[in-house]
């Protein structure tokens, strides 16, 4: 069993203290085996289900930063619906605020008509945003995913503009339906539909670690700048002038890459230049995530078009574009959902709006981050299989590679997916849940809820510490293993023929 030091409780109380100490008295690793569940799981559950296939867990019960499964375990969750969980698991204010929409009898499903819930929430995200972005802006409710604010956002700029083309870039990721997965920097969903997915020009990305232009530093990042403002001017480069861009300000699937301000200043600065509205897609990075409410504020931009979804709602599903008000060339009904009015999850948004603002949870989330990540990069000093630590608040990525193979034709490290899935189970099968992302899969990648208490991360750490060390124990061991066995000095050895 390890020894670790009890962390103390975020937000929930007894329920989650219960969990906290039960996630330190149980015997660790795990064993992971099927159960009934999963096994029904598999048999009925379509083949493209995805988190499952790495994080075999039937879960049962939550709290805080913990979950528990069926069998009994408790786990530590720094995926936290994939940043949807802004709170945690069945936080106190946003249970209180669905509860109070329930005894009220208030309509849980209105289309788009409006309701005081409604209301609220709209003012609520608001004050939030950027004073000069929310003077005149206009809101568009949508379907319940990121996807789908992602494909009004398309819509939106497409119509206001006249024009088709849109500009994205290498490693995005911003939802797997049609016109999303065209914006795709991962070519492997993409693959099946061929010529279906067109329409977009793709750019590099400041990816400094594995600069695009083998450069790195402040050159590299002027000379992605200097490109993509060729792409979008040069009058014989092929590409028409866009109808809108799209970017993260923090890269999330595609390996948690954090944007420089000066970049992202900068693609501002020419997207204004050249009439492109610029659509930033915070479904991921928004409400805190990053220790600033939204991740483009760290530039101290304003965007055109902001995309939010996963924390807004609370843990419930809501998505919704905000733009400028004179984007909103819209006729009515052009783009509809039957559940774009999920009173719920406005009530639980409104909910976690209020929290995340009493409890300066975005400046803990920036002060957090950095100590964490300051910890990680003392761990990366002990392995050089850690190639790369990063992040933003709490988003965190650590980038694996393999130190004994050759480096790329760009000068980039070996990837190493392999050990990276190996740190992602290891971490599993000690108590915590990690995902993973970037170019390979190579990158271990963290989302704690923005409650997590510094020293439940330090908790964290050193779970994760340990699991580094148990996969690169495990594959020095499988090495050792596969390595042919040397004749004896004395043993007789085959003549040539």
């Amino acid at each position: 069993m390890m020894s670790m030091t009890l962390p103390t409780v975020s937000a929930d109380g007894a329920a989650e203290r219960e969990l906290a100490l039960r996630h330190q008295a149980l015997q660790h690793p795990y064993t992971l085996a099927t159960n009934p569940l999963l096994e029904r799981q598999q048999r009925t559950e379509s083949n493209a289900r995805s988190y499952p296939r790495r994080i075999p867990l039937a879960l049962k019960r939550a709290h805080g930063i913990y979950v528990e499964d069926t069998e009994g375990r408790v786990f530590i969750d720094c995926l936290a619906g994939a940043g949807t969980l802004a709170l945690g698991h069945n936080h106190r204010v946003v249970v209180a605020a669905i509860r109070a929409v329930l005894d009220a009898g208030l309509p849980l499903h209105t289309l788009d008509l409006t309701t005081p819930v409604k209301d609220r929430f709209v003012q609520d995200l608001f004050e939030v945003l950027p004073a000069d972005f929310a003077r005149g802006a206009k809101i568009q409710f949508c379907g319940p995913t990121g996807s789908d604010a992602v494909e009004a956002a398309l819509k939106l700029v497409k119509l206001a503009t006249g024009r088709g083309t849109m500009l994205a870039f290498h490693g995005a990721y911003h939802g797997m339906t049609q016109g999303a997965l065209t914006l795709m920097g991962s070519l492997g969903p993409k693959k099946p539909f061929h010529g279906s997915l067109q329409g977009v020009q793709f750019l590099p990305y400041p990816y400094d670690y594995r600069c695009p232009f083998g450069i790195g530093g402040d050159a590299g990042l002027q000379a992605g700048l200097r490109y993509i403002e060729t792409v979008m001017t040069d009058p014989e480069g092929g590409v028409p002038n866009a109808a809108g861009m799209v970017f993260e300000a923090v890269q999330g699937e595609g390996g948690v890459i954090p944007a420089p301000d000066a970049w992202v200043r900068g693609i501002r600065e020419l997207t204004a230049r050249t009439g492109v509205p610029l659509i930033v897609d915070e479904v991921q990075t928004g409400f805190g995530r990053t220790g600033a409410m939204f991740a483009f504020e760290h530039a101290g931009i304003t965007p055109d078009v902001l995309v939010l979804s996963k924390a807004i709602g609370g843990s419930l599903p809501l998505s919704v574009v905000v733009y400028k008000g004179e984007l909103d060339q819209w006729q009515p009904g052009a783009h509809a959902g039957t559940f774009r009015g999920n009173q719920l999850a406005m009530a639980a948004g409104s909910a976690t709006i209020g929290h995340i603002r009493s409890e300066e949870l975005v400046a803990h989330a920036a002060r957090a981050g950095l100590r964490f990540m300051g910890q990680l990069r003392q761990l990366q000093r002990d392995h050089p299989a850690i190639g790369d630590v990063r992040g933003r608040g709490l988003m965190i990525g650590v980038e694996i590679i393999d130190p004994a193979q050759p480096a790329t034709t760009m000068g980039h490290p070996a990837s190493a997916g392999a050990l990276a899935a190996a740190i992602q189970a290891e971490c599993l099968r000690r108590g915590l849940i990690v995902e993973l992302g970037g170019r390979n899969g190579s990158v271990v990648r963290m989302l704690p809820p923005l409650v997590i208490t510094e020293a439940q991360l330090d908790h964290v750490f050193e779970i994760f510490a340990a699991a580094v060390g148990a996969a690169l124990h495990g594959r020095q061991s499988q090495q050792t293993s596969q390595q042919p066995s040397q004749p004896r000095r004395d043993a007789p050895t085959a003549r040539a023929a």
